[in-house]
């Protein structure tokens, strides 16, 4: 797919929103990404995880896993398509943590995908997670890579599609001056 597909997909979807939003990483931003959008329709769940899985081709992937909430339905559906095991991670008391009788084993090859990364935090929590149970991290996927390739994991990184969206310290944000309201969208609460 070319950017302007996924583009115009994810516009169809109302997954773009303009606005002043404060993202989960606590930068502000004129763009907010709504991801869960897509999943709405396994139609598109499907076509975007079969992108990741193309570009992950011939790797040996035991586990798919993603950050709750955002990767839980990018993770099943990555995983489908690989063939391998879903599994995501959750917080606990605020740190990233396998729960509900979920495993990963020394053995295992391990995916790491999420709906939007912005600057990775939930991502990098995950890896660190699977490498703690001495596991193997082979890449991170996301549909949207909104760092536009800025975020560095230190193994392979895929995304469906990467945008340059601009976000801003609340100190410095342009948006805070002008008075626009800062709107919290998304699933995970933080402080402002």
């Amino acid at each position: 797919m070319d950017k302007q597909e996924v583009l115009k997909i994810l516009t169809e979807l109302n997954v773009l929103n303009k606005g002043h939003f404060l993202l989960t990483s606590g930068r502000h931003s004129d763009t907010y990404l709504q991801c869960a959008k897509i999943f709405q329709y396994p139609k598109f769940s499907e076509i975007f995880s079969k992108e990741i899985a193309k570009k992950f081709n011939g790797v040996k992937i035991d586990i798919v896993i993603g950050p709750a909430i955002g990767g839980i339905i990018f993770a099943y559906e990555v995983a489908r398509q690989l063939n391998a095991k879903a599994l995501f991670a959750e917080r606990e008391e605020g740190i990233m943590k396998l729960r509900r009788g979920f495993e990963i084993n020394p053995e295992d090859i391990v995916l790491v995908v999420e709906d939007v990364v912005t600057t990775g935090g939930s991502v990098k929590e995950v890896i660190e997670l699977i490498k703690n149970m001495g596991a193997n991290v082979v890449g991170v996927a996301s549909v949207v890579d909104r760092s536009n390739g800025k975020v560095d994991f230190g193994i392979k990184f895929e995304s469906v599609i990467t945008l340059d969206v601009i976000s801003y310290e609340k100190e410095n944000c342009p948006l805070c001056k002008e008075g626009i309201p800062l709107v919290k969208p998304g699933s995970r609460q933080i402080g402002k």
